[in-house]
């Protein structure tokens, strides 16, 4: 099961990444079927980030005190906590801009001029880029486990 979570929970947050790009793409030249499109995809990438923090909030709950146990013992242990608390951090201001982004995709003409457009597109673009930071914090995360692993077998 442990696996499952530690799997699942980073697959949905590039899921929702992968779908603000799509927002992003759809919103820079707008017609009819491109704008459906767009609606469509604001409305999963905050599912998927609702999804991601479930996920990753079970994972917190059962398994992450054995792996923070273990990134103690080496001597990645402060980079493992920075990397955790940025990700925390970092999530909470994602998951708002998720959940805006399709009021903003739903709420405004986006056919009528550029300027309409910007807001949808600097939200998804900003998903974009924090989500990628989170999951780079991830690997981080998941790298300072392993040199608390490897410190703990003596390799």
């Amino acid at each position: 099961m442990r696996e499952v979570f530690l799997f699942v929970h980073p697959t949905l947050g590039v899921l929702g990444i992968l779908a603000a790009l799509w927002v992003y793409v759809e919103a820079y030249s707008v017609d009819e079927a491109r704008l459906r499109r767009m609606k469509i995809a604001s409305f999963v990438v905050p599912a998927l980030f609702l999804l991601t923090w479930v996920s990753g909030g079970l994972w917190d709950s059962f398994f992450y005190e054995a792996d923070r146990a273990v990134m103690e013992k080496g001597s990645w242990a402060f980079v493992g906590d920075t990397a955790m608390e940025m990700k925390e951090h970092l999530f909470v201001v994602v998951l708002l801009l998720a959940l805006y982004l399709p009021i903003l995709a739903s709420a405004m003409d986006l056919r009528r001029a550029a300027e309409t457009r910007l807001p949808t597109m600097t939200v998804s673009a900003l998903i974009v880029l924090l989500g990628f930071a989170m999951d780079g914090a991830g690997a981080i995360l998941a790298g300072s486990v392993h040199v608390g692993m490897t410190t703990l077998l003596g390799s």
